[in-house]
């Protein structure tokens, strides 16, 4: 290369480089690229963590990962350490708190779960919950230095998948003022690996729910179909609303995830998952079968949507605790869906939170 044209190459270089540095809130190139690698150091046990056990030491090394994260990107970390009793033990756990500012005072709270189970299958917790996980991580590292239309708050808790304990922790040391200011509640759990990208809001019937207060409660759809709009906006998979099927109207779930609690504080919710409610799964259509590929069914009818024996099926296209939760094995059967799937939420988090429109 000619000298002067190295001397004006590197002169570019550097300035682009000073540009960068002094520029806080330039937005991360590639969320989503930055989540799946994100994943693979959180759930790959070959790379990374791997498996969370709810109790276990991993849980905790998977808790201190994702503060040194957030604590390196300039965030201030709160721990929320809580106690809770299984099976008459008690059991301890933290969550993980960090604060977005915003124009506003009104609250956003995006969460998603850290611990994982099926460990004694193979599991590693890649899409249940290392993908929420990661795309909440992708998030914080796009929007810092950010002032955001609304305050915001991403938490990410201990000990769900034995009673969605964090949440539960954290929505009962909420005061009265910070529930009447928090407009929207955004569960993410298990939002890349099934066949297609959902959105749910609260149920419409409180029973569905164990509120101590059922007076309290909140099933308004409004952030799940502002969630379910900025979906369909610009470069991206379109999130869906499930079918109705027995027991539950279209778009709506029920309380067996962390959203759970928020709503029961009448805060309005909503639950992103991959999924796939077209299949009549082991208890019918509910969303327990999250693929129709065959590498997940014993044997998958797909004129009925269904097991080909519904008596001997062993597997029913399950991927959440089993063996099949895990990235070396979701690549080799879905080559490329887990990094999509894990852009488009993050992709519409961002967007979420940079244009909320629920006023």
């Amino acid at each position: 290369m000619h000298k002067t044209l190295l001397a004006l190459s590197l002169a570019a270089l550097l300035v682009g480089c000073n540009d960068a540095s002094n520029d806080s809130k330039a937005p991360t190139p590639n969320p989503g690229k930055h989540a799946y690698e994100f994943l693979t150091q959180l759930s790959s046990g070959a790379e990374g963590i791997g498996a969370r056990p709810t109790g276990t030491a991993s849980e905790t090394e998977a808790a201190n990962w994702i503060a040194d994260k957030l604590t390196g990107w300039g965030y201030d970390v709160t721990r929320q350490p809580f106690s809770y009793q299984k099976k008459g033990v008690e059991m301890h756990s933290q969550n993980l708190i960090v604060t977005l500012p915003g124009k506003r005072d009104q609250l956003l709270i995006v969460g998603a779960h850290y611990d994982s189970t099926g460990e004694q299958k193979g599991s590693e917790g890649a899409t249940d919950n290392g993908a929420g996980i990661a795309a909440m991580l992708a998030v914080a590292e796009s929007l810092k230095g950010q002032t955001l239309p609304y305050t915001v708050r991403l938490v990410f808790f201990g000990a769900e998948e034995n009673g969605t304990n964090g949440a539960k922790a954290y929505a009962a040391s909420l005061s009265a003022d910070e529930v009447g200011a928090t407009l929207a509640m955004v569960n993410n759990d298990t939002i890349a690996g099934g066949d297609t990208l959902y959105v749910h809001s609260a149920h419409s019937d409180v029973a569905e729910y164990s509120c101590a207060d059922p007076s309290r409660y909140s099933h308004d759809p409004k952030v799940r179909d502002r969630l379910l709009a900025l979906s369909r906006q610009g470069d991206m998979t379109p999130f869906e609303l499930h079918p109705a099927f027995p027991g539950y109207p279209a778009g709506e779930t029920g309380a067996w995830s962390d959203h759970a609690s928020f709503a029961c504080l009448g805060i309005p919710v909503a639950y992103l998952e991959a999924t796939n409610f077209t299949i009549n799964g082991a208890d019918g259509y509910d969303g327990y079968s999250q693929s129709t590929n065959p590498a997940l069914w014993d044997c998958y009818d797909a004129t009925t949507k269904s097991a080909c024996d519904r008596e001997s099926e062993t597997q029913w296209g399950k991927i959440w605790h089993t063996q099949y939760d895990r990235l070396d094995k979701l690549q080799e059967i879905f080559p490329g869906r887990v990094q999509q799937q894990l852009s488009d939420g993050t992709t519409l988090l961002i967007r979420f939170l940079r244009e909320p429109g629920l006023e």
